[in-house]
């Protein structure tokens, strides 16, 4: 079925050669955009003026002597009317075109009797030929992973998705304008690092010719942007690409988006305070409101936000004390609740792992997680009043993380036990602990004023329009296969 359609368009691509016509232009005659002509549309009628629009053909009416034609482009759509006393060789045009395909309409603007905003044509170019059909315009693709898969197709498809991706785009635009209004410094920083830190993730491995060294695709910002704290920037921020080499689910992504700000001379609580007014002000811009619903769920974003404590949620969930308890009543309970640990998990990683399987599941409207371990928190600063809790938050809503912030350790000491420590647990066989990263250790040694740091992925925006966040990016990684294999899927 396919193959015969690909030769029917073959035969319509000799047919367009044979009259001389390039199928695929290296320009074409265009006035403006459908909006432009939609929007002036009165005066270019008043004025009879030529206009010359292009776009992919949407639909195809064919009545005989009159072929309606609604043509689109990224702004809109508009009917373009062919007739025969008007357009020479429209026997032609009718034998060539199809759904699908690009052209661009010379004519004037007016109203037909129905009262359709129309573009009559005087003359016709064509600007591309489609050789594969486009999908049903009312089920589109229904299949998951072949949308994923064909993406542009899926983009044809479904308009809601395109519309997705501008408020994408307007939601990390609003990120960056709050944060520099706020008077952070935008940076950039090397996706290739000698030791991949900043995170407890598993990172991705790569190999640099010239150098002939290892380099790890970056896991996390932080610690070239404390760097740049210590050379005496006081507050930048970073939203570029982070990679971590873990499974595959709703809530994660190998390769994504992430921000990260660094506030020298302020502690967590004065982040938190900002943050409560960024969330405000970028949910508002991107979804026009800060009551949405993610999750079965109304999420109100406004007013002020509650702190839930860890350590008294994990209790209240668990009936047992995160800090007195040991490694091996830890590794038990999480076997209780139908998780697999692997042996070689310690303390830290075992509560972390309790927590998000029985608490943080029931925090639905916006929180403050505060209170966390210090186990659970390598690169955080422990608390003045209790040396065994982080001055750590995370944002919570809809039972998942949305951002984490601290105070930043920046006793160098200090960090080097906490390096050692996450080393220990590496040749343990934890592949997300950190390793010991030399020239962070020498960038503190340099000093780092007192500063407080966050960061946060596209998953806030996931929650924002209640999709699975693979589904809000362009073009997720997926397994290897062609165009029939995700059909099968």
């Amino acid at each position: 079925m396919l193959d015969d359609i690909i030769g029917e368009r073959k035969k319509k691509l000799d047919a367009l050669r044979a009259r001389g016509i390039d199928p695929y232009p290296a320009r074409i005659t265009r006035t403006g955009d459908v909006l432009d002509a939609l929007d002036d549309f009165d005066k270019l009628v008043a004025e009879h003026k030529m206009v010359s629009l292009a776009g992919r053909i949407r639909s195809l009416r064919d009545m005989g002597k009159i072929i309606f034609a609604d043509i689109e482009d990224e702004t809109g759509k508009i009917q373009a009317v062919l007739k025969d006393e008007v357009l020479a060789d429209l026997e032609f045009w009718r034998t060539v075109l199809d759904v699908g395909d690009f052209i661009s309409v010379t004519g004037t603007l007016f109203v037909t009797k129905r009262g359709e905003r129309s573009l009559e044509a005087k003359g016709l170019q064509f600007a591309g030929k489609t050789m594969l059909p486009l999908p049903d315009k009312w089920d589109g693709i229904q299949d998951v992973e072949l949308r994923l898969r064909e993406r542009y197709v899926d983009l044809l498809a479904h308009p809601d998705v395109r519309e997705m991706f501008v408020r994408k785009s307007l939601f990390w635009a609003s990120v960056r304008e709050f944060l520099e209004n706020e008077g952070f410094l935008e940076v950039e920083t090397s996706v290739l690092e000698p030791e991949a830190g900043g995170a407890e993730a598993e990172p991705f491995k790569t190999h640099h010719n010239a150098l002939d060294t290892d380099f790890y695709l970056r896991i996390a910002l932080e610690l070239q942007l404390k760097k740049l704290v210590v050379g005496g920037f006081d507050r930048v921020f970073e939203i570029g690409r982070v990679f971590r080499n873990e499974g595959i689910d709703r809530d994660h992504l190998q390769d994504f988006s992430f921000m990260e700000c660094y506030w020298a001379y302020h502690d967590y609580r004065d982040l938190m305070h900002m943050l409560q007014k960024m969330f405000r002000f970028v949910i508002e811009h991107t979804m026009g409101t800060l009551t949405t619903v993610s999750h079965g769920y109304e999420i109100d974003w406004s007013g002020e936000w509650p702190e839930v404590d860890y350590v008294t949620a994990f209790k209240e969930a668990n009936g047992m004390d995160p800090l007195r308890a040991t490694r091996d009543e830890l590794f038990e309970k999480a076997k209780s609740l139908g998780l697999k640990p692997e042996k070689t998990l310690q303390k830290g990683r075992l509560i972390d792992l309790i927590y998000k399987k029985s608490v943080r599941p029931n925090l639905i409207q916006p929180c403050f997680l505060v209170g966390t371990p210090i186990l659970v928190s390598p690169l955080a600063k422990a608390s003045e009043k209790d040396p065994e809790i982080a001055e750590r938050f995370q944002i919570v809503a809809c039972g998942t993380e949305l951002g984490n912030g601290y105070s930043e350790l920046n006793d160098p000491e200090e960090q080097r036990k906490r390096f050692e420590e996450q080393m220990a647990l590496k040749k343990k066989g934890d592949k997300e602990a950190m390793p010991l990263d030399e020239d962070f250790l020498n960038a503190l040694s340099y000093g780092l004023p007192p500063t407080t740091g966050f960061g946060m992925s596209e998953r806030v925006f996931a929650i924002l329009v209640d999709r699975p966040v693979r589904e809000t990016v362009f073009f997720p990684l997926m397994r290897k296969g062609g165009r029939e294999e995700g059909k099968k899927k």
